[in-house]
């Protein structure tokens, strides 16, 4: 009787097992749904109006802070980071499991005739030892930290493209500017010459050079058209929308008018301290050496503890008795060298990405502070054109001192000063860049911008 008790308690408890495991979910890919799903991005997305937590959105027109903010909810490249941490979080879990225990259950008949029935009873239970499962949760928690680490780095890889792409897209516009411009004063100076060319007062030679000169502004004018529709489609792809929406390039901040108002100073210490990938990396060296501390815990063998009982010819025998390996043949060694060997070059790696940090920062500041000396150059430049020289000259040509050819070549000098200054600006929007880049942080004073991992 008390046999069948046992089996039927023992079916009952691998039954009960059985029903708390997890059923596969069939979860297949399908390309044309992704392909419509992302045609069908658009600003009025209620997930990204509860990401930005603003009630005011969608606004007209964007602002570069809100084409970061666009791109930190539909970046791709964020959508995977955040995926691995997710998978790190999960290998914590792991980390942290305890080892199931195991039963062995059997039984049969014999010919005694004292009692046929033979029934058998065998539990096991794992002791860890050494502190294996704490160790083993320090080193998945540690890469758990440097994934969530890993999510400010690839955040800011995704606002240092919006931000190229928005600079290369106002720079194109501006590019469009300047060379119409040139070709209206061009234009203007090819008109003087040609009625001079038919008064008999001038030579085709000035005319011909002067439109060769024009023909030359006017090709790279389309370039520049052409350059305008690549950098919005750039932009687009940057925030991660299918088409760009109407911006505001307006309200785009201004660089800082001297380089004091930059805390270069402070710039190389902060960027140390701040860097994701500098911080990413301490952490991967920590959970290397919470895995070479768990190899080493590895050489103290776990115990099982396997308590039996027995039912043989009418008779109960129950045994105990610890089980554990012996370390005879290896103490681990090799794992343990295997793991000395991650952590230092865990080390290696570091120490040269802090070297090629502070190398990096140092060439970014000292062409920032080239490219601030060639814009207050061109700055000058231009200034004296457009203050100084053109209203001298206009002042001359109303006196009858000056021809009206000399006042057309004072404003073509303007515009060529003018395309130096805006290629100046180019320079420096992109030594900002790479600065910021450098130091991982914007060094102009803007909002907030939402977390990027709170995307649910």
């Amino acid at each position: 009787m008390s046999v069948s008790i046992n089996l039927r308690l023992s079916i009952a408890a691998a039954a009960a097992l059985l029903t708390g495991c997890v059923r596969y979910q069939p979860h297949p890919l399908d390309p044309p749904h992704s392909e419509k799903q992302f045609r069908a991005r658009s600003l009025s997305d209620p997930g990204l109006a509860a990401f930005l937590k603003r009630s005011d959105w969608p606004p007209a027109k964007l602002t570069l802070r809100d084409l970061e903010s666009v791109a930190l909810y539909y970046s791709p490249d964020l959508d995977l980071a955040r995926a691995r941490l997710r998978t790190t979080q999960a290998a914590i879990a792991t980390a942290n499991t305890k080892p199931n225990p195991s039963i062995s259950i059997g039984g049969g008949y014999t010919n005694s005739p004292e009692s046929p029935v033979v029934f058998y009873f065998t539990p096991s239970v794992i002791l860890e030892t050494g502190g294996k499962r704490a160790l083993r949760a320090l080193e998945a928690t540690k890469l758990a930290e440097a994934a969530r680490v890993d999510i400010d780095a690839t955040a800011w890889h995704v606002l240092s493209r919006v931000r190229a792409a928005w600079t290369d897209y106002r720079m194109a516009l501006r590019s469009v500017e300047v060379l119409n411009a040139e070709v209206t004063a061009r234009n203007a100076t090819i008109s003087i010459l040609e009625k001079r060319l038919a008064a008999g007062e001038g030579a085709r030679p000035e005319v011909d050079t002067a439109r060769a000169a024009v023909i030359g502004v006017q090709a790279e004018v389309r370039a520049a058209v052409t350059a305008v529709g690549e950098a919005e489609a750039n932009l687009a792809a940057a925030i991660g929308l299918p088409a760009l929406p109407p911006l505001d390039i307006e309200s785009a901040a201004e660089l800082p008018d001297t380089l004091a108002q930059l805390p270069l100073a402070t710039i190389q210490k902060a960027g140390l301290l701040h860097r994701a990938d500098i911080r990413r990396s301490l952490l991967e060296y920590a959970a290397a050496e919470a895995a070479l501390q768990l190899e080493i815990a590895k050489q103290r063998p776990d115990i099982q503890l396997s308590p039996g009982y027995n039912f043989d010819e009418g008779h109960y025998k129950i045994a105990f008795g610890p089980s554990f390996e012996i370390p005879v043949f290896n103490r681990n060694k090799g794992p343990i060298a295997e793991a000395e060997a991650r952590r230092a070059e865990a080390e290696t790696r570091f120490n040269a990405l802090q070297a090629s940090a502070i190398g990096e920062m140092e060439t970014a500041l000292a062409r920032f502070k080239g490219a601030r000396s060639e814009l207050t150059e061109a700055d000058r430049t231009l200034t004296a054109i457009q203050n100084t020289r053109i209203a001298a000259m206009e002042r001359a040509v109303a006196a009858g001192e000056e021809d009206r050819l000399s006042l057309a070549g004072v404003r073509v000098e303007g515009a060529v000063a003018a395309r130096a200054r805006l290629d100046a600006e180019r320079r420096l929007q992109s030594a900002l860049g790479a600065l910021e880049d450098a130091v991982q942080q914007s060094l102009e004073i803007t909002s907030p911008l939402p977390s990027p991992e709170t995307k649910q």
